[in-house]
């Protein structure tokens, strides 16, 4: 089971060494054009309701030790160029837990031509745990103060900034949805000079999509994500989705020399919609799991000047 620990460790740039350890970098997510609020706080208020959207992302199902991600946002406009919105993470891997919590302010400027662009900031903290009992004591040695790193809810705190540019039919993002960088220092070692600490990454985004009507009853949206992050591969997501009689999604997603993905959503009502996605690794991890699995639940309420919700549906 140890060396399933090793290949989690290493693709998540979670990786021990003999003197630091960088922390788990941000969540990923495969139905990200339902979620962005998580990565950029321009997205605020955008959609011209008050929206909710609750994902949880169990990942690589049977091996130990894998990520397990839940996130829940809160958003909506007020007034009309302000949103606000609230988010909450928290995603655990391995002898890690991390738990996010921060409030959006978007500024929206009009364009014309029913193009916006957004302006976003975020703010919040960052609490994190790394519990070293946890680890398999047949890997380390359990009285080496250098493997021994235990941070208990250490707080750091969060800021971030976005732009974001939308209209009924096309968005284009950039993001970082923090960028302080922190040191958290292993208080237990035998040392007040602790070689042991777990270090944060700024992690950026670029995010773009666009909706083409193909007829009265069918809608095609192809959308990317990219994340950079320092230290570790580039990350591409490319999906694309269909939405059939306003109803019905159906979609496919690949994440670059990684995973392939199938996603749905179905929207129940005008205020709810449900949707899931599959994951599959394309890497040799495969043969050491049964796949990653998502499911989200988002809900609005009160249409600004009693409209119909966009049809962009992102």
């Amino acid at each position: 089971m140890k060396n399933y620990f090793i290949i989690i460790l290493g693709l998540l740039g979670l990786g021990f060494y003999s003197n630091q350890s960088y922390g788990q970098q941000d969540a990923q997510y495969t139905q990200y054009m339902y979620n962005t609020l998580s990565v950029n706080p321009a997205y605020a208020g955008s959609r011209d309701v008050l929206s909710f959207i609750g994902l949880y992302r169990t990942q690589w199902v049977g091996l130990d030790g894998a990520p397990d991600t839940f996130t829940a946002s809160l958003h909506s406009p007020v007034g009309e160029k302000v949103g606000l919105g609230l988010n909450i993470t928290q995603d655990e891997i391995f002898i890690t837990s991390e738990t996010y919590i921060d409030l959006s302010f978007s500024y929206t400027l009009n364009l014309g031509d029913d193009s916006k662009l957004a302006l976003g900031v975020k703010g919040g903290g960052h609490f994190l745990n790394i519990d070293t009992n946890k680890l398999n004591t047949g890997a380390f040695n359990p009285g080496d103060s250098e493997s021994e790193i235990n941070i208990d809810n250490k707080f750091s705190p969060q800021f971030g900034l976005g732009v974001y540019y939308y209209t009924d039919k096309f968005y284009l993002g950039l993001s970082a949805p923090n960028i302080l960088e922190t040191e958290h220092f292993d208080e237990n070692a035998a040392n007040n000079n602790s070689f042991a600490t777990a270090t944060e990454r700024v992690n950026f985004y670029i995010m773009a999509g666009r909706t083409y009507d193909l007829n009265s009853d069918l809608k095609f949206k192809p959308s990317t994500l990219v994340k950079f992050v320092d230290g570790a591969p580039l990350q591409v997501d490319l999906s694309a989705n269909f939405l059939i009689k306003e109803k019905l999604t159906l979609g496919a997603a690949y994440r670059w020399s990684a995973a392939l993905s199938a996603m749905a959503g179905f929207q129940v009502s005008d205020q709810i919609m449900l949707g899931v996605a599959y994951d599959r690794e394309t890497t040799e991890l495969k043969q050491y799991n049964d796949g990653s699995y998502e499911v989200f639940l988002r809900f609005e309420l009160f249409k600004r000047n009693n409209r119909m919700i966009s049809p962009r549906f992102f």
